[in-house]
């Protein structure tokens, strides 16, 4: 049986590199994209069924150079994933211009021209479409104005490839990490933070890299055939709570 192509972009490390890894066990072939060469060929390395391209989807061209030589490679694309992201945190009245559109032009953007290049490939497959939102695209924070509202976009971005994409057998759908224990959050973490995460989630802890992967995997599969134009929280409860939790508990 011919297998399945995906691409994931943002896959040198965390969660676009937990999901290739889930989708290769699961039979695929993963196309991974990251702008980090050095981490890319290094996270690549001894992964048989994935594929390195380093290219940076905020660029257009690089963007249009990378859906050619993908399809050039595998000869098809029955998936994408939209990982790839950055996070600039700081005070609304600090974040200026150039640090609103660095992040637009990787959050925002580069699903935009992703999954535009992808479509003619999947309307071939009657592929899916998976856009990596946030749980700060769901619900406001504080120091998150640029990250926060780039992922409230691309929410709305995935319910609009849904809206249009349909017709064509195209699925879109959009997952919200919560809180993860990734090596990066972990760094930056402190205990007060963790603990103050800890009481706000109803499951009391971060999720794994894994346990993202495995909702990815799950919309990119023929088990969420008619499933389309959702967003769903891989949040342990984080968002169905609301504010005050942690004072009601008792």
């Amino acid at each position: 049986m011919t297998s399945k192509i995906a691409l994931v972009t943002g896959a040198a490390r965390g969660i676009g590199l937990a999901t290739t890894k889930l989708l290769i066990e699961k039979g695929w072939k993963v196309a991974m994209v990251d702008r980090d060469g050095v981490e890319l060929k290094s996270a690549s390395a001894g992964i048989n069924a994935g594929s390195a391209f380093i290219y940076d989807v905020s660029i257009p061209d690089d963007v249009d150079e990378m859906m050619t030589k993908i399809i050039e490679h595998f000869g098809r694309l029955d998936a994408v994933v939209n990982n790839a992201g950055v996070a600039n945190f700081g005070r609304i009245e600090e974040a200026d211009l150039s640090l609103w559109r660095a992040v637009m032009a990787t959050n925002l953007d580069g699903v935009f021209m992703v999954s535009q290049a992808a479509v003619p490939h999947l309307k071939k497959t009657r592929g899916a479409i998976v856009n990596i939102g946030s749980i700060s695209g769901l619900r406001a924070s504080t120091l998150r104005v640029a990250y926060g509202t780039s992922k409230a976009a691309v929410i709305h971005l995935t319910k609009q490839q849904a809206a249009e994409l349909g017709e064509y057998g195209i699925r879109a759908n959009c997952v919200c990490p919560g809180p993860v224990r990734t090596k990066l959050a972990m760094a930056v973490h402190t205990q007060e933070i963790i603990d103050a995460y800890h009481d706000a989630i109803p499951l009391n802890r971060y999720g794994s890299e894994a346990e993202i992967a495995s909702v990815i995997a799950f919309l990119c599969s023929e088990e969420a055939s008619y499933v389309t134009g959702q967003v769903i929280a891989s949040d342990g409860g984080f968002d169905s709570t609301g504010v005050g939790l942690p004072a009601l508990r008792t």
